[in-house]
């Protein structure tokens, strides 16, 4: 694995759990009535919502690259098909990777051609180090191929 973003840690998994607790916390430390079952059933329901929300941002936004492939979110590039990692702005109409219609809000571009000549658009939070993994992915190919 030269580059892995996962899209979404664990973390957001206790939000939810850690709000029903402290609900639940607050209602003992005031005396009054408390509601167990509510409150369990507020954590859960908060706990399945934001396993919702990590998965999807595992499914659609992780960024990974191997010396084989590149993955943008559901897509996977060959590194073979990779011409040329790009510096600077991106051409214009170049299409992002991964499935959408645009660059997922608060990624960076990285341009790539490819060997058909078309501009496509890779992304990552760290666009230095998704070109880095790029590059060493295409270097690790041209040895292969003059092996």
């Amino acid at each position: 694995m030269l580059y892995d973003e996962p899209g979404s840690g664990g973390a957001p998994l206790l939000w939810g759990p850690g709000f029903a607790l402290a609900g639940f916390l607050l209602e003992l430390a005031l005396g009054g009535p408390t509601h167990v079952v509510a409150w369990a059933v507020i954590g859960v329901g908060l706990f399945l919502a934001s396993a919702l929300w990590v998965y999807a941002r595992r499914r659609f936004l992780s960024v990974r690259v191997t010396d084989m492939v590149l993955w943008q979110g559901r897509e996977a590039l060959p590194v073979e098909r990779i011409a040329e990692v790009r510096d600077g702005d991106p051409p214009a109409r170049a299409k992002p990777l991964g499935g959408g219609y645009t660059v997922p809000r608060k990624y960076q571009e990285v341009p790539l051609t490819l060997d058909d000549g078309r501009a496509v658009l890779a992304w990552a939070r760290d666009a230095e180090a998704l070109r880095a993994a790029l590059r060493r992915a295409l270097d690790a190919w041209e040895n292969r191929r003059h092996e």
